[in-house]
């Protein structure tokens, strides 16, 4: 059996996503409200976690 494994994003990637600055990005990262892991010190961002994110900031402002 073979587990999927989730699209990870780079950090430009996420703020076209988005359309925010590398800066907010990080700050996302930094204060937890967008998950991220590092590959040989390279920031990578699950592509579901972006949606998640999304999905909380739509939730938070309803």
């Amino acid at each position: 059996m073979t587990t999927a494994v989730p699209e990870l994003l780079t950090v430009p990637d996420v703020m076209a996503r988005l359309k925010v600055g590398r800066t907010k990005v990080y700050d996302l990262i930094r204060t937890h409200r967008l998950v991220s892991i590092k590959v040989d010190g390279c920031r990578r961002i699950p592509a579901d976690a972006v949606g998640d994110f999304v999905r909380s900031q739509i939730g938070e402002a309803a």
